[in-house]
């Protein structure tokens, strides 16, 4: 492995209220202290699923994509440095049969600025998002391994989503409240089969996972996860689950790929 290579990341992002919450951001913050410092980050969030691949466009205002919460929210920024680079290198990257679409006006979207607003505060580092294209893991998985060379070149890869996201099937919207059964059951199962490596398992969620269809009575928080997997260096090795837990009764557990 080259030890200049950055790591790949599957991150739980939370609502807006996360940025108020200081056991989960100060677990995002530790993990960015820990990881070497990105020349760029791009990050697929289950907020955005568009196909072909699109690009977010350089400048552009935030995405608020959500409703209910404090104004404050909506007056938030993060403004970071051009990745116009980084937005050509991946187009080039990706087959000619899967045309990739830059989109003029679409800026980061919650999946994207919450998390990265703990981690990288100073928004000082380029930024692009890639749309979710598709649900199927195995497409997920190639697509991945196509942005696997941009870990040599200082990019950090991150899937966002959120490990279980049964939102319809909540009855307490507390930070603390407990979590539901079947937000447990599929998360210990996901813990077990990423401590195994067990990708086929993980990709056969819908049939495998106790919990289904309350954990992702839609599924788009779930599958960015096979974005980091395919980027991985190899796919079916263990990774570093590197938080756990639960908030508002939903899964936290985030990996890191090597």
């Amino acid at each position: 492995m080259n030890d200049s290579r950055m790591p790949a990341l599957y991150l739980g992002h939370g609502a807006p209220p996360l940025l108020d919450d200081p056991i989960w951001s100060g677990e995002l913050a530790a993990l960015a202290r820990d990881l070497p410092r990105p020349q760029a980050i791009l990050i697929v969030s289950a907020h955005w699923e568009s196909a072909p691949v699109s690009l977010s466009a350089n400048g552009a205002p935030l995405v608020y994509d959500f409703g209910g919460f404090d104004a404050k929210y909506y007056r938030m920024t993060y403004q970071t440095p051009d990745a116009t680079a980084l937005a050509q290198r991946v187009a080039a990257m990706m087959p000619a049969r899967e045309p990739v679409h830059q989109h003029a006006s679409r800026g980061l979207d919650h999946g994207a600025w919450v998390p990265l607003r703990i981690m990288y505060p100073e928004a000082d580092i380029p930024v692009l998002q890639m749309s979710l294209p598709t649900q199927d893991p195995t497409r997920l998985l190639a697509l991945g391994e196509r942005l696997r060379p941009l870990r040599d070149e200082g990019v950090l890869i991150i899937g966002s989503g959120f490990l279980t996201h049964g939102l319809p099937f909540l009855t307490e919207f507390r930070i603390e409240a407990p979590a539901p059964a079947w937000s447990q059951d599929f998360d210990a199962w996901a813990g077990e089969a990423l401590a195994r490596g067990d990708v086929d398992a993980l990709a056969n969620y819908r049939a495998e996972a106790p919990g289904m269809p309350y954990a992702h009575p839609t599924v788009e928080h779930y599958t960015p996860l096979f974005v980091t997997l395919g980027a991985a260096t190899t796919a079916d090795d263990p990774g570093i689950q590197v938080i756990d837990g639960f908030w508002m009764g939903l899964s936290k557990r985030s990996l890191q790929v090597a």
